[in-house]
């Protein structure tokens, strides 16, 4: 669901547009890979206007690390296992450093050689750190989590929308806060 609420809101607000490249959803198990949303998902999506939203669910891969500047979590415990993840790609990337350049790499920004690169790790947050104001929490995780609603009844799924709302705009204005600095 936040992927289609964040979809929908950078498609309709033409100043995000060169904030963000690329928006993909995946999870950190591979339950329902291949699965489409939930229904009771895209209903609480179309009360809301949101009517074009497509996804297949799959798993996140470590590619998804190198590819995204950020990869966000609904919900700590998905939040630590994101964060495992990342640790464990970036000891390999230090095991790993290589001289010279490559597609997924960047240059390291306290390198004392030119030609010394680190690959590009996501930014690994809970999407409820990201605040109105377009501040971020210090601590990662210290925000609110967008609890799973797949259990409950259709009340859970409206609470999930609202939440995936005021997280996006939040993210969206931490970016553009970003960018002015």
């Amino acid at each position: 669901m936040a992927e289609g609420v964040f979809r929908s809101l950078c498609s309709s607000s033409p100043q995000y547009g060169d904030l963000i490249d690329e928006i993909d959803s995946s999870g950190t198990g591979a339950y329902h890979a291949g699965d489409s949303p939930d229904y009771r998902t895209m209903a609480t999506l179309k009360q809301h206007g949101i009517t074009n939203y497509n996804h297949s669910a799959r798993k996140i891969t470590k590619e998804d690390f190198r590819k995204f500047d950020y990869i966000l979590a609904m919900d700590e415990y998905n939040l630590k296992d994101l964060l495992r993840l990342r640790d464990n790609i970036i000891m390999g990337a230090q095991s790993g450093r290589t001289k010279g350049r490559s597609n997924n790499t960047r240059s390291t920004r306290d390198a004392t050689s030119e030609d010394t690169v680190t690959p590009q790790i996501a930014e690994v947050r809970l999407f409820g750190d990201f605040n109105p104001d377009g501040t971020v929490n210090k601590k990662v995780g210290g925000g609110q989590e967008i609890e799973d609603p797949y259990y409950g009844g259709i009340n859970g799924f409206e609470i999930a929308y609202d939440r995936a709302l005021r997280f996006s705009k939040g993210f969206l204005a931490y970016l553009e806060k970003k960018r002015e600095q």
